[in-house]
């Protein structure tokens, strides 16, 4: 492959809690041509976290190639423009470092070839871009796992305020029944409940597996399905959206709980679906926003020069 032709590549990063995964997208049509991830359970510290992420550049990329840049969909809150971490409830080692200027200098890029964006909105701009929200004019993306993490969008571009928009476009702490929308919908909030009932503590996935046999593991669902409904309802609906995509880790037990859901949203004009690309969804998106953001500054991807690299290449070395 010519510089020419690699500089249409991008490595894409997906920071979550517990694992970190990395792709390499193509950027004409968003494909992810490579895909890995690794744990996050054996870094402690900021170095070893830079550390994590250029290897997995490295492996994505086949060894030493000419990137247009990359990508990370981060967890909030996150200073996106500054690539600083204000986050203290996890991942502390991260908090209030300069991970822009670490990855620009270990990965031998300018600062404007690397872009930050929420992992939510990473969700929905990829579900947007090549998913189940594609052609939609409002839209919602709700990623459910350990938390709920929420997206708004007005033709095609996510929002954070405005009419019927939730402070910062975040729903997981709003007020709801006698706590938090998180304190209903999550993967925490089921897997207690079911322990509640049952005395067993059970994973997701495993929960899920049981629910044709096992009265508890249904209940558990339908309660969650009619959470979700009425957050819809009383918390999404007045932003109007067309369609509201659920992501997240809860995705792939969809079919116990969106059919439920979407009885509480019938007459609300909202299509509820799954996400399309699962785990794609950030790494596609986090790549469609890198592509946009750069058309819209009217730039092309310059790499900063490194010993060794002929300033005549174009794109970003991985060397």
């Amino acid at each position: 492959m010519n510089s020419l032709e690699s500089s249409r590549l991008l490595l894409a990063l997906d920071i979550g809690g517990s694992h970190v995964s990395a792709a390499l997208c193509v950027l004409d049509d968003l494909r992810v041509i490579h895909l890995t991830n690794a744990p996050l359970g054996g870094v402690s510290s900021f170095d070893g976290f830079v550390d994590l992420l250029y290897l997995l550049g490295r492996e994505v990329a086949g060894g030493p190639r000419h990137l247009a840049g990359a990508a990370l969909a981060v967890p909030g809150p996150f200073d996106c423009i500054a690539g600083v971490s204000l986050m203290k409830h996890k991942l502390d080692w991260l908090y209030g470092k300069d991970l822009r200027g670490a990855l620009t200098a270990r990965f031998g890029w300018a600062s404007g070839q690397l872009r930050f964006l929420n992992d939510a909105a990473a969700f929905l701009t990829g579900e947007l871009a090549a998913g189940s929200a594609r052609g939609a004019n409002r839209a919602v993306g709700l990623t459910i796992g350990t938390g709920i993490g929420s997206a708004f969008a007005i033709q095609g571009q996510c929002v954070t305020e405005g009419r019927s928009v939730p402070p910062s476009g975040e729903i997981w702490n709003f007020p709801y029944g006698d706590g938090t929308v998180e304190d209903l919908i999550s993967t925490r909030a089921l897997k207690a409940e079911y322990a509640a009932r049952t005395g067993k503590s059970m994973e997701v996935k495993a929960i899920a597996e049981t629910v044709t046999f096992d009265p508890d593991a249904r209940r558990v669902f339908e309660r969650l399905g009619n959470n979700l409904g009425q957050v819809i309802r009383d918390v999404i609906a007045p932003f109007h959206p067309e369609v509201v995509v659920v992501g997240g880790g809860m995705a792939r037990s969809a079919r116990l709980f969106l059919p439920i859901a979407q009885k509480h949203i019938e007459c609300e004009g909202i299509h509820l679906v799954p996400s399309r690309l699962l785990e794609q969804a950030q790494l596609i998106g986090a790549a469609a926003y890198w592509r946009d953001r750069q058309a819209s500054a009217g730039t092309a991807p310059a790499a900063r020069p490194k010993p060794g690299v002929s300033q005549g290449t174009e794109g970003a070395s991985m060397m």
